[in-house]
C-alpha cells in the first residue's frame, strides 16, 4: 500500500460540511487535507437556503444568488378557515437569501488553496487508529496519515458510529426550477410554506400533509418544491410530484420549460453520534440537522470556526494525544446545552409528526405568532436552552385547544406509506 506524507487533520467528504471545516481548520495554519470521492469542482445538486441576518452575521451575503424581503407562509385550508380568504397568511418582515452554490463552493476551495489544504480523489475504506495518529486506507491503495480524522461524508457516514434506531424520520422534497407561462406565486416573492390544500381531495388531506417552498428567481424562472417534513418512512417522491402538480394546477401556474429537477431525502430525528469515538462528525455525520426544521447550512458556518478553534488549540498543546483532540473536538461540537436542545427538539419532531393537515397547519400558524426574535431563533438553534423553554411555553398560550391536546397526548403518527419509490442518485 502507498503511503503518502501526513497531515494534522483529515477531512473525508467533498461537499458544504467537508469544505467548511477544512477551510476554517487551514485557516489556524494547520496542515489539512480532504479525502473526497467525488472531483474537487463537482457541483452540489441541491439548494441551500439561508436567513438574511443570518448570512449577514457571517460577512457572506455576497455568496448570495438571490435575496428576498417579502418573504411569507400560508397557513389556511383554502376552504375558508383563518379568515374569509382562508389563507392564513403570515408576513415574516425577514430576509431570505439562497446561496449561489458555485459561488459558496469556489469561495471555499479558493480559501483552501491559498492555505495548502491537499485534496485525494478517493474512497476511503478503512481507519486504524494508534495513540498519536490515525491511518485511512482508501480504495486506491493509499495509507493517509493524521492525527484526527474529521468524518463530513453526510448522513451517512464513512467511519462515524451513532446508536442504533429502529426507525429513523426522513425530509423529503421534490421540486421544479422552471420557465412558468404563467406564476406560481407573486413576483419577487419568496414562499417558506404554504400548508394550503384546496388542491387535495378529501382522501389525501387524511394522508400526511405536505407544504410548498417556493420562490421567484427572476424574469418568469421560479422554483417550486413540495417538501414533507418529517415522516417515517418517508413519504415517496412520487407522492411529492404528484402533489406539486396538483397544487400547480390548482393555482393556474403553467409551467413552459423545466430547467433543473430536484430530490431532497435526508434523515431529521437520527440520535447523536458516539460523543467517545476517536473519528470526529461534522455536519450529517455529526448529526448536526435540525430535528424540527431540517435546516443545517447556518450551523456549518456557525459552527465550523469554533470546533476549528478547539482543535488548532488542542494540537498546540503539550501532552495531548489522539484521543484527547478527538474528545475536546467532540466536546467542542456537543456541549451539554446542545444535546438537551438537540433532545428537546427531537421530541418535538416527533409531536409534528402525530399531527393531521389541518392540526399541523394550526400549529405553525401559531408558531409564526411567536415574537419574531422567538421563532427566527428557534429556527435557527441559536436560543439559549432558557429562551427555548420560554418559547415553548409562549407558544402554548398561543395555539388554539386542539394543538395543545396534540402537544399533550403521546406521540402517534398518522397512517403513510409503508414503502419508497427508487431513490434517485441526487440525494442531499
Amino acid at each position: 500500500m502507498a503511503a503518502s506524507a501526513g497531515v494534522d487533520v483529515l477531512v473525508v467528504g467533498g461537499g458544504p460540511a467537508a469544505l467548511a471545516i477544512s477551510t476554517a481548520l487551514a485557516e489556524h495554519n494547520l496542515a489539512v487535507g480532504v479525502l473526497s470521492n467525488t472531483p474537487r469542482y463537482q457541483s452540489w445538486a441541491n439548494t441551500y437556503g439561508i436567513w438574511g441576518e443570518e448570512v449577514d452575521a457571517l460577512g457572506l451575503a455576497h455568496l448570495l444568488s438571490h435575496r428576498w424581503s417579502d418573504t411569507r407562509s400560508h397557513f389556511g385550508s383554502g376552504v375558508g378557515d383563518f379568515g374569509p380568504d382562508g389563507n392564513g397568511t403570515v408576513q415574516h418582515l425577514r430576509d431570505y437569501g439562497l446561496f449561489d452554490k458555485q459561488r459558496l463552493q469556489e469561495h471555499w476551495l479558493s480559501l483552501g488553496e491559498r492555505h495548502g489544504v491537499q485534496w485525494w480523489h478517493d474512497g476511503a475504506c478503512r481507519v486504524e487508529h494508534g495513540a498519536d495518529h490515525s491511518t485511512v486506507s482508501t480504495e486506491g491503495g493509499i495509507a493517509l496519515r493524521a492525527r484526527l480524522v474529521i468524518d463530513a461524508s453526510g448522513h451517512k457516514p464513512v467511519f462515524v458510529q451513532r446508536p442504533a434506531q429502529k426507525t429513523v424520520a426522513g425530509q423529503a422534497a421534490y421540486g421544479l426550477v422552471a420557465r412558468f407561462a404563467k406564476p406560481p406565486i407573486g413576483t419577487g416573492e419568496f414562499v417558506f410554506m404554504d400548508y394550503r390544500c384546496g388542491h387535495l381531495s378529501p382522501e389525501q388531506r387524511r394522508e400526511p400533509p405536505t407544504f410548498l417552498y417556493a420562490m421567484h428567481l427572476g424574469d418568469d424562472v421560479y422554483f417550486v418544491e413540495e417538501t414533507s417534513l418529517a415522516l417515517a418512512p418517508p413519504v415517496p417522491f412520487a407522492v411529492l410530484k404528484t402533489r406539486l402538480q396538483q397544487r400547480l394546477a390548482h393555482a393556474g401556474a403553467v409551467v413552459e420549460t423545466v430547467l433543473h429537477e430536484e430530490f431532497c431525502l435526508f434523515p431529521m430525528d437520527p440520535p447523536l453520534p458516539d460523543l467517545n469515538q476517536r473519528v470526529v462528525g461534522f455536519g450529517g455525520a455529526g448529526g448536526m440537522v435540525h430535528p424540527a426544521s431540517g435546516y443545517m447550512v447556518g450551523s456549518l458556518l456557525r459552527r465550523a470556526p469554533t470546533l476549528a478553534q478547539a482543535i488548532a488549540t488542542g494540537m498546540r498543546e503539550s501532552g495531548q494525544n489522539g484521543s484527547s483532540i478527538a474528545a475536546m473536538a467532540w466536546q467542542t461540537l456537543w456541549p451539554l446545552e446542545l444535546r438537551l436542545k438537540h433532545r428537546f427538539y427531537r421530541f418535538g419532531l416527533s409531536k409534528l409528526m402525530g399531527f393531521d393537515e389541518e392540526r399541523l397547519r394550526r400549529h405553525f400558524h401559531s408558531f409564526f405568532q411567536l415574537p419574531e426574535p422567538l421563532w427566527y431563533g428557534f429556527l435557527t438553534n441559536t436560543l439559549s436552552l432558557e429562551e427555548l423553554a420560554a418559547a415553548m411555553a409562549k407558544l402554548f398560550t398561543l395555539a388554539p385547544w386542539t394543538v395543545r391536546a396534540g402537544l399533550l397526548l403521546p406521540a402517534q403518527q398518522p397512517p403513510g406509506w409503508q414503502s419508497t419509490t427508487s431513490t434517485p442518485d441526487n440525494i442531499c
